[in-house]
């Protein structure tokens, strides 16, 4: 079998799998000082976009495509290349379609999707500069009134595309919400929630879904903690959220979606009302697939490779899954052991990998029960408690 791979950054997540599989792997990417280069049987040095990976997709006659994209912005290119190869040359490629990819990549048309769709999300609206100097000229408000359209400050405000926090502001009063709309004409303003940051990966092909985990990614703060710098745990234990919740709502939305490959949706519990909202989806490898390994013993990358090779069902996923507590810890630079034979495949259930690049390092630890997890956080010199929840 062989089979495409685009993208060289998370190569080395599956390379270990692919040699296990006898798969021959061909790889594309962009940047020649790329690593993980020397783990693939060929690699082509391409220019940026779709193109030529389509073209050598069909001159080498592969099996399927697996795009190992960890950014939103090449999935329309991408979704447009799975329609023309699967469609024309019958070559499967583990990616949204572009329905799918039009709705997950854009934060309104995510929205928008929720309410038809009678999903719970913040409320929210669509506000533009023009909008908001009317706003404040209405005799009937003012600039001391923090709110807009009946949502309330603290709100949230968003631009319609952008991952890992960018340009995403909580803003506590009109004048943060006029400073805001000095760098931007337009924004989606959100209700700010006070609760619980949960995520969900999704695995599906072709109609068949699988829900794994609930991830634990922190309370909702008014600094804007960025995710990455947040202590996260899996499966999430959460007074008074019930986890199955969370995994029918993720199942719901990327049955809705129509989504192949692996869907990371976003999540709000609010423990005040007991309600749980959805904020967003992702259609591409997720952050939290170290956590979502490390919990059920399923690695959302491997199940794309079996995808490609049209191996896949979600029943012999459900049969490997386990339930293992985890927790994944940003260290910034991990002076400890490491695995360096396999540095991203768990040696075990009490064992721990490291992960991401250089300064900005994490640890993701796998235990039989949040007691082993803290003996081994203290074997490895960290302590969990100055890491924010």
């Amino acid at each position: 079998m062989k089979l495409l791979f685009i993208g060289a950054r998370l190569f080395d997540d599956v390379a270990p799998y692919i040699k296990e599989k006898g798969i021959t792997s061909i790889l594309t990417e962009s940047n020649q000082n790329s690593p993980n280069l020397e783990l693939a049987d060929s690699v082509h040095i391409v220019p940026r976009g779709m193109e030529a990976p389509l073209e050598l997709a069909i001159n080498e006659d592969v099996d399927g495509v697996v795009p190992l994209i960890g950014i939103d912005n090449p999935l329309m290119q991408v979704a447009h290349m799975k329609e023309e190869l699967e469609k024309d040359y019958q070559i499967p490629v583990v990616a949204p379609d572009v329905a799918a990819a039009t709705i997950s990549t854009n934060k309104i048309e995510s929205k928008n999707f929720f309410q038809d769709n009678d999903i719970k999300t913040p409320a929210f609206d669509i506000i533009s500069q023009g909008d908001l100097s009317k706003e404040n000229n209405s005799p009937n408000t003012t600039t001391d009134i923090n709110s807009i359209n009946n949502i309330k400050c603290p709100m949230v405000l968003k631009q319609a595309e952008g991952q890992g926090g960018k340009d995403i502001k909580v803003v506590l009063s009109k004048s943060e919400i006029d400073e805001y709309f000095q760098e931007f004409d337009q924004a989606l303003i959100e209700k700010f929630i006070s609760g619980f940051e949960i995520s969900v990966e999704v695995l599906s092909w072709k109609g068949d879904y699988i829900p794994l985990t609930a991830v634990y990614k922190g309370e909702t703060t008014l600094t804007g903690i960025h995710p990455l710098d947040k202590l996260k745990s899996a499966p999430a234990k959460i007074e008074g959220l019930d986890n199955n919740l969370a995994l029918e709502l993720a199942h719901k939305i990327t049955r809705k979606l129509g989504s192949d490959g692996n869907t990371d949706v976003d999540l709000i519990f609010d423990p005040e009302h007991g309600e749980l909202y959805a904020l967003e989806m992702n259609t591409r490898p997720s952050g939290t697939r170290y956590l979502t390994t490390a919990s059920t013993g399923i690695n959302p990358l491997n199940e794309m490779i079996d995808m490609a090779l049209g191996e896949w069902k979600s029943g012999n996923v459900k049969k490997a899954m386990k339930e293992y507590a985890a927790i994944e810890v940003p260290v910034r630079e991990f002076k400890g052991p490491r695995n360096d034979s396999n540095p991203k495949i768990f040696s075990g259930v009490n064992s721990w990998i490291v992960h991401g690049p250089q300064k900005f390092e994490r640890v993701t630890i796998r235990a039989e029960n949040s007691g082993k997890i803290s003996e081994i956080a203290a074997k490895l010199n960290i302590d969990l408690l100055k890491f924010p929840h």
